[in-house]
């Protein structure tokens, strides 16, 4: 660690430097600048960690060394010396960041204690850096891990040797699926769960990106009955889960997911804690307002089933009775109010509109309209546009 003192006076040099317990602090190299060009050079060369700048100085002042010093993003600690107990000195001291500001004559004690206070700053913000810089390889890692995997369970290529990357050693894994109830934050607990299984050596708990609500869980033979124990004791959240065949060859990842995927599709899942403390009411709500979002995509009473931990009964019987209409009546509905708008307030064409709502085939989309509206996609926009003329 370095520490720089400037000072256009070497009498003030002198006795900083054998005022400081440099040694005890960790200091291994002091030195001395007369004046701020000089300082500028030697800060750009060894970059020391804490500087002891006189504020009144011919040419450069120690004030203009701060503002140069803020300019490079100097992470270091400044600390101002001046003879001068004037409030507008330090008033430009606090504006600049400095770390503290001593009065000349400088007695041994109080300049000790501000090294050794600007050393720990230093230090804990030197720290904090570093976790960040940590933190963030860690989140870029953590990603890409998920996004492999992603890719190996939709069936889209991804090499084998990166996936085998992220696992302990084995000849063969155990495969798991655990599902998350759809207004549950999932993240944290996967997260969590990676970690305890990364620590463990047992394997790796991957967020499958294209649907929030799932992770894949691949983990070492025999060690599954202790991971869902953990899983019991540490999440507070109910999950769902199945469990497939196991892994022998990381190809098989994508035929193994998709049977998992039936599984949990059908219902044969186990569970984790329930969803007894939240009310019905409220999942149903949860329900609709879903569907009022992802009108455009295909939904059944099958995939809502497996977001929100209800049988496909019960949301088929529930949902008639909160909005007066079956589900697939409520999003024709929701779709072709936002087809009527579409059609008013774009030049989009009508095939691009059905496509857009989900409707594969235009003409089918002309007759469903119609059938709501009373009359044609192409009929409603010219009615539309002559009444705007109209007006």
């Amino acid at each position: 660690m370095k520490a720089l003192i400037i000072d256009d006076e070497f009498n003030v040099r002198y006795v900083i430097r054998h005022l400081g317990q440099w040694k005890q602090h960790g200091i291994t190299d002091v030195l001395e600048a007369a004046n701020g060009e000089e300082a500028k050079k030697i800060i750009e060369s060894q970059n020391p960690e804490i500087i002891f700048t006189d504020i009144k100085m011919p040419g450069i002042s120690g004030i203009e060394i701060m503002e140069w010093l803020n300019s490079i993003d100097y992470s270091g600690k400044v600390i101002f010396i001046t003879g001068f107990d004037d409030y507008s000195f330090m008033r430009k001291a606090i504006q600049f960041n400095s770390f503290d500001y001593l009065l000349k004559p400088i007695e041994a004690d109080p300049f000790n204690h501000t090294l050794s206070a600007a050393i720990e700053s230093w230090q804990s913000e030197k720290e904090e850096r570093q976790n960040k810089d940590t933190g963030v390889l860690e989140e870029v890692k953590r990603f890409r891990m998920n996004q492999v995997v992603t890719q190996a369970c939709l069936g889209e290529p991804f090499e084998e040797s990166e996936v085998a990357s992220f696992l302990p050693l084995a000849d063969e894994y155990d495969v798991t699926l655990i599902s998350f109830y759809h207004m549950h934050h999932s993240e944290p607990y996967i997260q969590l769960l990676a970690d305890e299984l990364s620590n463990q050596d047992w394997g790796n708990a991957f967020a499958l990106q294209h649907d929030q609500n799932l992770c894949l869980v691949i983990s070492t033979p025999k060690h599954w009955l202790a991971i869902e124990e953990w899983i019991s004791h540490q999440f507070d959240i109910p999950v769902r889960l199945v469990s497939g065949k196991t892994l022998r060859l990381l190809n098989e990842i994508p035929r193994l997911y998709q049977d998992l995927q039936k599984t949990m599709d059908d219902q044969k899942y186990r569970s984790i804690h329930r969803l007894n403390d939240l009310d019905d009411a409220q999942r149903m709500q949860n329900i609709v307002d879903f569907v009022e979002t992802h009108y455009m995509e295909e939904l059944s009473l099958e995939k809502l089933a497996n977001r929100f931990f209800l049988s496909r009964e019960h949301i088929s019987r529930k949902f008639k009775q909160q909005t007066g209409m079956p589900l697939s009546k409520y999003m024709m509905n929701l779709r072709i109010d936002q087809a009527k708008s579409w059609l008013s307030e774009t030049d989009e064409s009508i095939l691009s509109i059905s496509l857009m709502l989900g409707y594969q085939d235009e003409k089918y989309f002309s007759k469903l309209f119609k059938k709501v509206v009373g009359i044609t996609p192409f009929e409603y926009r010219n009615v539309d546009k002559k009444l705007a003329l109209t007006k």
